[in-house]
C-alpha cells in the first residue's frame, strides 16, 4: 500500500484511507432460514458468491458479517427455505 503522505491531496478521502467495511455493513436484505423447511441439501452453500454459508447441526445459516444480501441463496434453494427480509435499521 502506498504511503498516504505521498498521495495527491485532491483524491477522494476513501482513496487515501484503509476501509474496514465488510459486505455485511452495507447489506439492505438478509437471508432468513426457515429451519423446518431446510433439508441441508447445501445448494445455498454451493451457489453463495461470497461463501458466507455455514453448516449448523440441522440447517445452513449465513455469516452476517460477510453476507452481502444478494439473495442468490434464497433464489436457488429448492425447498424455498430461505427468504430475504429487510435488514433492521438498528
Amino acid at each position: 500500500m502506498p504511503d498516504p503522505s505521498n498521495l495527491p491531496k485532491d483524491l477522494a478521502p476513501i482513496a487515501t484511507r484503509l476501509s474496514t467495511m465488510l459486505p455485511g455493513d452495507w447489506r439492505a436484505l438478509r437471508p432468513l432460514v426457515d429451519r423446518a423447511k431446510c433439508v441441508k441439501c447445501a445448494v445455498c452453500w454451493l451457489f453463495c458468491p461470497v461463501q458466507c454459508i455455514a453448516e449448523k447441526p440441522r440447517w445452513f445459516a449465513a455469516d452476517m458479517s460477510v453476507c452481502k444480501g444478494c439473495g442468490v441463496c434464497a433464489q436457488e434453494c429448492p425447498q424455498n427455505a430461505i427468504a430475504m427480509v429487510e435488514e433492521d435499521a438498528a
